[in-house]
């Protein structure tokens, strides 16, 4: 009597053969797996597009009207073409105007940049509770509201009651005393540049630090046997490690200073005598505050080329000292 026991599968074939279902899993968990990716980005892209994309699409047409407050009431579609662009670009005041914001951007960047980088460098070297204390500070200043940040520098710098008036007063500056400082042109930028570059310092300063703590400590025990000093250790060591991260901030803060609203509109709405406005406060007094609507989106839609322009050469620049060093 023969007994016959089934065989296990000896090879891929048997496999096939016996279940056919099982070549189609490992095929369709490979497709899963690549669509994975192009889901999980489908929801912060479609919220990019309909919180940023479509106010951008609205604002490019409406650069290409004539709406005023006529063909609001009304509710009427004006188009004048580019006669928008052809009169902003022929206004000597724009490009007054643009001067003004690129001066105006380039002074906070650097100031912020070089003040973020020393109080960043002290952080890495002092202990630990003042080191906590400064970055609770820190903290403190980056997290504070824009508007509340504004409301209290207005205060400070008040003509009458103001902390810094009385300060100065007290120390012997007696014509300080009453002193207007949203009264000048250069006295209002003044105001504003100490606003923003103390509010912007802590990101820099924050982020520098952090990245000190990623540099090996083995590299400064190298440098120092090799006879270098304090000043070459900076140079040689720590500089290159943080080089990355200068250029990114810097390409950040020109972003972020270029654009800024509330702090020069809050202080004195871009006075005195429009003195102070710069591209943003611009296009929102030509567009809303006179109801030139039209005129308001062209003027947004050429800071944003503006912007892109300053940024691009940026980066260029950027790139060919990485280029020169490699």
């Amino acid at each position: 009597m023969t007994v016959q026991t089934e065989r296990p599968p000896s090879g891929p074939t048997d496999v096939v053969k016996g279940s056919g279902a099982a070549p189609g899993k490992p095929a369709a968990r490979g497709r899963s797996g690549a669509s994975a990716p192009y889901l999980l980005l489908m929801p912060p892209v479609a919220v990019t597009l309909v919180f940023l994309g479509w106010p951008l699409i609205e604002n490019t047409l409406l650069s290409f009207q004539n709406l005023n407050m006529r063909q609001l009431i009304q509710h009427l579609t004006e188009w004048n073409g580019i006669d928008n662009y052809k009169e902003i670009l022929g206004s000597e005041e724009f490009w007054n105007v643009t001067v003004r914001s690129t001066v105006f951007t380039a002074v906070n960047v650097v100031l912020t940049m070089v003040f973020g980088t020393l109080i960043g460098l002290l952080l890495a070297r002092l202990g630990k509770r003042m080191r906590v204390a400064l970055l609770i500070g820190l903290v403190l200043a980056w997290a504070m509201p824009v508007v509340a940040s504004t409301t209290v520098y207005q205060w400070l710098f008040a003509s009458r009651f103001g902390v810094v008036n009385w300060v100065l007063d007290k120390a012997g500056f007696h014509s300080m005393a009453d002193y207007n400082w949203t009264g000048g042109q250069f006295s209002t930028f003044f105001v504003i540049t100490v606003l923003i570059v103390w509010m912007s310092i802590p990101f820099v300063a924050i982020n520098l630090y952090a990245a000190t703590t990623t540099i090996p400590k083995e590299l400064y025990e190298a440098a120092s046997l090799d006879g270098a000093g304090p000043w070459k250790s900076f140079t040689s060591v720590t500089m290159p490690f943080l080089k990355p991260f200068l250029f990114a901030t810097t390409f950040l803060e020109v972003i972020w200073i270029f654009k800024a609203f509330v702090q020069v509109f809050a202080i004195n709405q871009g006075g005195p005598d429009r003195l102070t406005e710069i591209l943003p406060v611009y296009a929102y007094i030509e567009g809303v505050g006179n109801q030139h609507y039209g005129m308001g989106s062209a003027i947004a839609m050429l800071t944003i080329v503006i912007l892109l322009l300053l940024t691009s050469s940026y980066l260029r620049i950027v790139l060919k000292q990485e280029e020169d060093e490699l």
